[in-house]
C-alpha cells in the first residue's frame, strides 16, 4: 500500500516516532520518492506498540522457572538407541508411506545471512571443503532425492516431497540465483517454493527506530519463529493443502547432517497421532549452551541454557544421567492443521525474545556513527515458542554424531565450524563404508583402522564422501562396498559405483 507524504508524516508522530524525517528535504524527489516506499511498507499502526513492547521486553526481569519445569513424560518420547528395533523398523515404514503418498513435505529455515561465517551470502551455499565441493543446498536436495527414491521403490509410487524454503530479505534473491544456477539440484523448480519473512524495526532501548543511513530504517528479520506469519502472508499453506501435504519437516540450513524428511521421525510422530514433534540430542554436559526440552507448567517448551538455574541443569536420575538432557536441534514436525491453527489463532501469542546488539546509525547531524557497546534491541520470535499450542507432543532422541553438526562460525571459533562440519560428515560415511564391508586405504595404500562414530579425524582418513544420491542414511552400500579396497581421498557418487576395485 502506497500512502502520501502527509499521510505518513501523521502516522509517523502518532507513533512518536518523527525523527525519521529529519533529514527529509535534503533529499531529491527520487530519493523522497523511494523512502517514502520504504515507509509505507511499514506496519505504521502497530509502530508504536512494537516500540513499547521492545523496550518492556528488554528491561522485564527474567521469569522464575525452577518450580514449574519438569522432564516431558518417557511415554512421549521415541529414541534410536533407547526403542526397541522392531518400533523403529514399523516407524521408518509408516514415514515412508507417507512420503509415498504426496503426504511429506520439508520446510527450512533459512533467513540468516553467513555473517558469523564471515561471508557475504546465505549459508546454505556455503562449501565447508568437502571433497565434492557440495555445498549445504546440495546435499540437503540430494537427499530429498534420495528420500522421494526410496519411497517409490518400496511402495511403487511416484511421489514428491515439496521443498518450501523460508528466506529473508537478504537471502531471497541470491538463493534464487544459486538454485536457478544449479538447474535445482536435479529437483522440478514448480517443486521449491521459496518465501520470505517479515522484517521488522530495529529500536533504541528508549523506543525510537534506528535509522541505518538518513534514508534506511534499520531492519532485522523477525526471527524464525517469523515462519508462522510468513505462512499467511505468501499463501504457503494454501499450496500445502492443495498439493495435499499433511506433515512438515522443518530445519535449520546450518546442520549438514540433517536427515531430510526423515522417515523414522516422521513415523513415529503419526503412530503417536502428534501434532507437534521435537528431535532432541543428550546433552554433553549440564551447562552446554542449547536449549532444553521439557515441560513448564505442564505444557511442552523449550527452556534456554540461560534460563535454567545451575543447580536444575545438574539434577542427575538413578542412572547418573541427566534429567534435563533433551537438547533442542531446531528439527521439528508439524502437522498441516496445527501450523493452520498457530497461523489463524495463536501467532499473536508468540513470545517476543530480545537480543541487545550493536548496529550502526545516522546520528542527530547526520553522522555514520559505528557502536562500540549494544545501543540497539532486535525482536525475534523463535519456531519452538509455538510448542506450548500443542495439543499432543512428542519428542524424538536421536544420535548427536549421526544427525547433529551445525555450522555456524568460522575456523577461527573452536566449534561448530567448517571443519568440525566437514568431519563430521565424512565420519559418518567411513562408518557406514566399513559397516558394508569395505577396507579404506590411507594415500600409501595401508588400511586405515575402524572408525566409530563421533570419532575426531581430521587427515586422510575421513576422506571418503558417498553421494547423497547414492545412499540417504547408509542403505544399500553393501552390494556395493562389500570386500573392496578403496583408496582414499574418494568420492562413491552414481558415477564411481561401478569402478569400485574387488579385493
Amino acid at each position: 500500500m502506497s500512502l502520501s507524504m502527509e499521510e505518513v508524516q501523521q502516522r509517523l508522530e502518532q507513533a512518536g516516532q518523527p525523527h525519521l524525517l529529519r533529514f527529509w528535504p535534503e533529499f531529491s524527489e527520487e530519493r523522497q520518492q523511494r523512502f517514502l516506499q520504504e515507509l509505507s511498507q511499514l506496519d505504521l499502526g502497530g509502530l508504536r506498540r512494537h516500540c513499547e513492547e521492545a523496550v518492556k521486553a528488554a528491561t522485564a526481569p527474567s521469569e522464575s522457572l525452577h518450580r514449574l519445569i519438569e522432564p516431558v513424560p518417557s511415554e512421549f518420547i521415541g529414541s534410536v538407541r533407547r526403542s526397541d528395533q522392531r518400533s523403529l523398523e514399523e516407524w521408518e515404514s509408516r514415514g515412508l508411506l507417507q512420503i509415498s503418498q504426496n503426504r511429506v513435505g520439508v520446510l527450512l529455515l533459512a533467513g540468516g545471512q553467513g555473517t558469523r561465517l564471515g561471508v557475504p551470502y546465505p549459508k546454505g551455499m556455503y562449501d565447508v571443503g568437502l571433497p565434492s565441493s557440495k555445498t549445504l543446498y546440495q546435499i540437503q536436495a540430494e537427499r530429498i532425492c534420495k528420500v522421494q527414491e526410496l519411497a517409490n521403490s518400496k511402495h511403487g509410487s511416484d511421489c514428491i516431497v515439496p521443498w518450501y524454503i523460508m528466506t529473508s530479505e537478504f537471502t531471497l534473491a541470491p538463493t534464487e540465483k544459486f538454485f536457478q544456477d544449479n538447474n535445482y539440484f536435479g529437483l522440478r523448480p514448480s517443486n521449491i517454493i521459496m518465501f520470505e519473512q517479515r522484517m521488522i524495526p530495529v529500536v533504541t532501548f528508549d523506543g525510537k527506530v534506528i535509522l541505518e543511513s538518513k534514508d534506511k530504517i534499520a531492519m532485522a528479520p523477525d526471527g524464525n519463529g517469523g515462519l508462522y506469519k510468513a505462512l499467511l502472508d505468501n499463501k504457503v499453506l494454501e499450496d500445502m493443502q492443495k498439493r495435499g501435504v499433511e506433515n512438515l519437516h522443518v530445519y535449520c540450513v546450518d546442520n549438514i547432517l540433517v536427515k531430510m524428511a526423515d522417515p523414522v521421525f516422521i513415523g513415529f510422530c503419526v503412530s503417536k497421532g502428534a501434532d507437534c514433534g521435537a528431535k532432541v540430542v543428550e546433552k554433553a554436559y549440564p551447562s552446554e549452551p542449547v536449549g532444553v526440552v521439557c515441560r513448564v507448567g505442564g505444557v511442552a517448551q523449550v527452556v534456554e541454557y540461560s534460563e535454567l538455574p545451575p543447580e536444575t541443569a545438574e539434577l542427575q536420575g538413578p542412572g547418573g544421567e541427566l534429567i534435563y538432557n533433551a537438547g533442542n536441534i531446531c528439527n521439528h514436525f508439524f502437522t498441516r492443521a496445527f501450523l493452520q491453527d498457530v497461523a489463524d489463532k495463536f501467532e499473536g501469542q508468540l513470545t517476543q525474545h530480545v537480543a541487545k546488539k550493536k548496529v550502526a546509525f545516522v546520528d542527530t547531524e547526520g553522522n555514520q556513527v559505528i557502536p562500540t557497546k549494544p545501543n540497539a534491541i532486535k525482536m525475534e520470535k523463535f519456531v519452538f515458542d509455538v510448542f506450548p499450542f500443542s495439543r499432543n507432543f512428542v519428542a524424538f532422541e536421536v544420535v548427536r554424531e549421526d544427525e547433529f553438526s551445525p555450522l555456524k562460525n568460522a575456523d577461527s571459533a573452536a566449534t561448530d565450524n567448517p571443519t568440525t562440519a566437514r568431519n563430521a560428515l565424512l565420519t559418518q560415511h567411513c562408518c557406514w563404508a566399513q559397516a558394508a564391508g569395505a577396507t579404506l586405504l590411507d594415500h600409501h595404500g595401508n588400511p586405515l583402522p575402524p572408525v566409530s562414530s563421533g570419532t575426531d579425524i581430521k587427515c586422510a582418513a575421513a576422506q571418503f564422501e558417498i553421494s547423497p544420491l547414492v545412499s540417504y542414511f547408509g542403505e544399500g552400500l553393501k552390494p556395493l562396498l562389500e570386500g573392496k579396497k578403496v583408496s582414499t581421498p574418494f568420492i562413491l557418487d552414481e558415477k564411481q559405483t561401478k569402478k569400485l576395485p574387488s579385493d
